[in-house]
């Protein structure tokens, strides 16, 4: 899939998402956040999920529909304490993922100056990383430790990063320590954007492309199914050690997305 380039069916879409896009912002987003007070966070309408998450994964599922994507997801995300990983291929993922499942996830601290979406992110629980400092992440593995001991769940992007949206790139392996040593599952998600993953160049940042230009660039394109597969978990003791559970969600992933193994990046 390309990018659409029909400008009168991309001025025609702009014309009827735009204000679904203001309505979201300035009638949801504000209902979204008196819910998410801690005075209602403990309220429960029926199972274990308390009314702020359920409430936030609401809200992102609206966002990915004003964007004009039909959510489909493939399989079960774990309840309780649960690390998380996918694939990264912009940032509409965490939407995607959000709108599944409530995670605090590791991203890049530059999210969180991002409009509207990273100061969502830090009101859903993300823990933000300054890429390329030790200090930083150490910090970043105690705060997963700990909150994967609470019974809370993660989620993390191994790759480090975003990529063209056509290859995976390899897992670090030493984000996946605070699973070991917390002895919680790690479950593999693969997102895919478009039929059988079509549209992953297109959703993905272009060359020189900022949160900006990418975020009004997807508003106008075509509807586009959105894929979210929960593949099978590693349970505690079926890896021995971190390097050996990141190959393992790796090749899962790179499975789930139809890639051959030789042609995914790092391989």
């Amino acid at each position: 899939a390309a990018p659409h380039r029909d400008p009168a069916a991309r001025a025609l879409r702009y014309l009827v998402r735009v204000p679904m896009l203001v309505w979201h912002l300035l009638v949801h987003l504000p209902l979204t956040l008196l819910l998410i007070t801690p005075l209602t966070a403990a309220m429960r309408l029926g199972g274990d999920e308390g009314l702020d998450h359920r409430v936030i994964r609401a809200w992102s599922a609206g966002l990915m529909r004003v964007f004009g994507f039909r959510l489909r997801r493939v399989g079960t995300p774990l309840p309780g304490g649960v690390m998380f990983v996918a694939n990264h291929v912009s940032w509409i993922d965490i939407e995607m993922l959000h709108s599944q499942r409530m995670m605090g996830f590791v991203a890049k601290r530059e999210i969180s100056q991002w409009p509207v979406v990273g100061w969502m992110a830090s009101r859903a629980e993300t823990i933000f990383h300054a890429r390329g400092s030790t200090e930083s992440l150490g910090g970043v593995l105690h705060e997963m430790l700990a909150r994967l001991r609470e019974g809370r769940a993660v989620g993390v992007f191994p790759e480090g990063g975003t990529r063209g949206g056509d290859e995976i790139g390899p897992f670090h392996a030493r984000i996946f320590l605070a699973a070991v040593e917390a002895g919680v599952p790690v479950q593999p998600v693969a997102l895919k954007y478009g039929d059988g993953g079509s549209a992953q160049s297109v959703v993905a940042f272009g060359p020189r492309e900022n949160f900006v230009a990418n975020f009004f660039r997807l508003l106008g394109e075509p509807a586009r199914v959105a894929e979210v597969h929960f593949l099978q978990p590693i349970l505690p003791g079926q890896a021995e050690g971190r390097r050996r559970i990141a190959e393992l969600a790796r090749q899962r992933i790179v499975e789930a997305m139809g890639m051959s193994p030789d042609a995914a990046a790092g391989d």
